[in-house]
């Protein structure tokens, strides 16, 4: 009972130093003296400019590994909190060659990416491209800001909190926004938020576990704004830079266009053979194979709000036939988001031998959040590993799963070859550019690798089925990388 007590009385003395005795030891408290240490009564809009290094989130070269880093040359982030809308534009390069992320392998790129209360889209050479997948992730990261995370502990009505940090009792308020994220927000000893911690859904991950810290505080046009951010996800750092100039206020209209507002997700199907079916209409293509007696899906990409439609419309191909395997190309998360979606059918996960340990501690983990397909449906994943070489057969139909190895892109890279159609699944190693487009001046190396592969694994292919872009002929990939069959 003493011990209680005192316990009891060390929490109330803490924060009585901390507050200087002015407040009531209660979360709403605690949030109003930050307001005001921060200068965020009166903000409604916020525009920074940042630089230094980022990392891209789930695309290692291998899946235990760190994520790829790159060089930020300029982040520029405009913020409206009233009407919960972000744009992000940057300016940035590879600072290493292994791993994924969609980015050149040599030379700058820019990315122009936008949030509009539940809508998402990027904007690329002029062209709007919706980009439902990335509403969940980029409203986290406007609410975790630490404007924004004092706007939704208030909102959802936060509980106050003592801890230790670095031999320090500190304040903490925790909330959760229902349905989207948990965080707990720590305050340093003026009152800034120092560091947030938060739990978001993840497609791969279940829940992934954000670190956001903030520190070297300035004051910028009358509020207080880190100029340096540091942030972890998954274990691993995705961020750290410095900011160069905040300007508080500014004109932040950001229009929501009617091609994002109206756009739904698309699925279709074209049978390439006896069988075989190039499913598209997205972003991320996947196949379906039938067999005697069931259906083999090669790939399920991005999420539930891809993957479910596209498993829904694959069963409707053979109907009776359950989907048996499903066949992952890689362990980078836009190529295996869909997996539990998969497992939710009670399909076997089929994937490189280096992926099987890191998906099932992943799948072991629920999202309990936002409850996705597999974790309603309550099953337990199921994996069937490939080394180098993996036969799936009914005595009729061969699909020959076989590693693609020795590129940068992925350690742990399959491709699916079906010897009597002499087709060849593959994703990223080749995208197939536009029809009219000119092959690049310098060969693009994983189109390199793929060849190398194809040709050492004495590959008869006639056509190849890309799981981004169009079915074209083998030819074009040798034209592309400036080859000659």
């Amino acid at each position: 009972m003493f011990s209680k007590a005192a316990s009891i009385f060390a929490s109330l003395l803490a924060f009585a130093c901390f507050s200087g005795g002015a407040l009531a030891a209660d979360a709403e408290g605690v949030l109003k003296r930050a307001s005001a240490a921060m200068g965020a009564a009166n903000l409604k809009t916020l525009r920074y400019a940042a630089e230094g290094t980022g990392y891209t989130f789930g695309q290692a070269f291998v899946p235990t590994g760190a994520w790829p880093k790159i060089t930020i040359h300029s982040q520029v982030r405009t913020i409206n909190y009233d009407t919960a809308a972000m744009r992000e534009e940057f300016t940035l390069s590879r600072a290493e060659p292994k791993g994924g992320g969609g980015y050149p392998l040599s030379g700058q790129q820019q990315n122009d990416w936008y949030l509009a209360g539940s809508y998402a889209w990027n904007v690329a050479g002029g062209n709007v491209q919706p980009g439902p997948r990335f509403v969940a992730a980029r409203a986290h990261q406007l609410w975790i800001t630490p404007f924004g995370a004092l706007r939704a502990a208030a909102k959802n009505k936060g509980d106050l909190q003592f801890t230790s940090k670095e031999g320090k009792s500190v304040a903490a308020v925790s909330f959760t926004e229902p349905g989207q994220f948990a965080a707990t927000v720590y305050f340093d000893d003026n009152f800034l938020v120092a560091r947030v911690e938060s739990r978001a859904p993840d497609p791969v991950l279940g829940v992934v576990n954000t670190i956001t810290t903030y520190s070297d505080y300035r004051d910028f046009g009358g509020i207080q704004h880190p100029a340096r951010i540091r942030q972890s996800q998954g274990g691993h750092p995705v961020l750290d830079v410095t900011v160069k100039e905040v300007q508080p206020n500014v004109a932040a209209e950001i229009a929501l266009p009617d091609a994002v507002r109206t756009a739904g997700e698309r699925v279709t199907t074209e049978k390439v053979a006896e069988g075989v079916w190039f499913v598209a209409g997205g972003s991320h293509n996947s196949v379906a194979i039938e067999m005697k007696d069931h259906l083999v899906l090669v790939e399920a990409p991005l999420n539930d709000g891809r993957s479910g439609p596209v498993i829904d419309e694959v069963k409707k191909l053979a109907p009776g036939k359950p989907i048996r395997y499903a066949i992952n190309s890689h362990s980078h998360f836009d190529h295996s988001g869909g997996l539990r979606a998969a497992a939710a059918e009670g399909a076997t996960i089929v994937t490189q031998a280096g992926n099987k340990p890191y998906f099932e501690k992943a799948f072991a983990v629920k999202n309990t959040i936002a409850p996705d397909r597999f974790a309603k449906s309550g099953k337990k994943a199921k994996f069937l590993a490939v080394q180098d070489k993996l036969n799936l057969t009914d005595g009729t139909r061969t699909l020959e799963i076989r590693r693609i190895s020795g590129g940068a892109h992925s350690d742990t890279f399959l491709m699916v070859y079906l010897p009597k159609e002499k087709l060849l699944i593959e994703a990223d190693a080749y995208t197939p550019r536009a029809p009219s487009a000119k092959p690049p001046a310098t060969p693009d190396a994983n189109n390199v690798n793929l060849i190398e592969n194809i040709e050492r694994q004495k590959l008869a292919v006639d056509r190849i089925l890309p799981l981004h872009g169009r079915v074209v002929p083998l030819d074009d990939l040798y034209v592309t990388a400036g080859r000659k069959k």
